[in-house]
């Protein structure tokens, strides 16, 4: 059974940070890209970052540039995001994705992040 589960969400003040997480299972975690995607309130559904398989390249957004930071542990079948410098836009709904070309394209259920004072 294949499972994506967020966790790390919260409130936050801005400036301030925020380290999500995602725990997998039921499916090879070493061989998907992963991502860290987050749908705001009235908006699509945008990426945030990536991190490819094998050579663990990333790639974000200017929007989030500089102040995230996404992670894999292929041991513990772990994704992570550090988010740092948090502001009010960054306030949505993040969900972890994984995907293979031609295979699969997995969601986890997401994880609510607020950024306000």
């Amino acid at each position: 059974q294949v499972q994506l589960v967020e966790s790390g969400g919260g409130l936050v003040q801005p400036g301030g940070s925020l380290r999500l997480s995602c725990a997998v299972s039921g499916f090879a975690f070493s061989t998907a890209i992963m991502s860290w995607y987050r749908r705001a309130p009235g908006k699509e559904r945008e990426p945030v970052a990536s991190i490819t398989v094998p050579s663990g390249l990333t790639s974000y957004p200017d929007s989030v540039k500089g102040r995230f930071t996404i992670s894999r542990d292929n041991i513990k079948n772990t994704l992570t995001l550090q988010m740092n410098s948090l502001k009010p836009e960054d306030t949505a709904v993040y969900y972890c994705n994984a995907r293979r070309a031609g295979d699969f394209n997995y969601w986890g259920r997401g994880t609510q992040v607020t950024v306000s004072s």
